[in-house]
């Protein structure tokens, strides 16, 4: 969930995450209709997640009280990146202290993993060319200031549109999956 500026920070409520002063905690709210519900019923499908910590800590806190909502946030295994944390009451959670420790786990076999909010760990992802798809529901708002999902250390990488829907609401959600390196050539001469 993204702005049209590109912030992803607290989109669910208005106390999921201020920090750094973020005033519009909630902004995806106004946003919900039938097709966007669709959407984000389809990603609650079962998976396993990887977290940065910060996001880990709001969603432990969390989630385990509302898993009608996501009958399986309990059940797929969560793993965090975190140099501070080592252990958590949440079952199926299992910390990682390192980059290569996620090289070895995305090149495992086994259901998709899949990064939830967490803007500093999917920074060190791009950084280090571990994004193999990205989806995206872009928003209709600008919201100034807040964490971006990219920054200016992402490797420069080319993706293709696997799958795109607009909401009623003017949502843009939308699929890309990697497709190398960044192309370039000159503005209406063909290849």
């Amino acid at each position: 969930m993204i702005s049209l500026d590109g912030v992803m920070q607290g989109p669910g409520g208005p106390e999921e995450d201020t920090s750094g002063g973020f005033q519009y905690g909630g902004w995806v709210a106004p946003y919900d209709d039938e097709v966007y519900d669709q959407v984000v019923q389809q990603e609650l499908q079962p998976a396993e997640y990887l977290l940065g910590r910060k996001t880990f800590q709001i969603w432990e806190n969390y989630w385990p009280h509302h898993e009608s909502f996501w009958p399986g946030i309990n059940t797929g295994t969560k793993y965090v990146l975190s140099n501070t944390r080592d252990r958590s009451e949440w079952k199926n959670t299992v910390f990682l202290n390192d980059l290569a420790a996620i090289g070895k786990l995305k090149d495992s076999p086994g259901p998709d993993l899949q990064v939830w909010g967490s803007s500093e760990l999917v920074h060190l992802l791009l950084r280090h060319d571990l994004v193999d798809e990205i989806r995206l529901k872009i928003h209709p708002l600008i919201l100034g200031r807040g964490k971006k999902l990219f920054n200016r250390d992402a490797l420069p990488s080319s993706f293709h549109l696997t799958g795109h829907v607009v909401t009623p609401t003017g949502v843009i959600v939308a699929s890309y999956r990697r497709a190398g390196e960044v192309r370039t050539g000159i503005a209406g001469e063909k290849d």
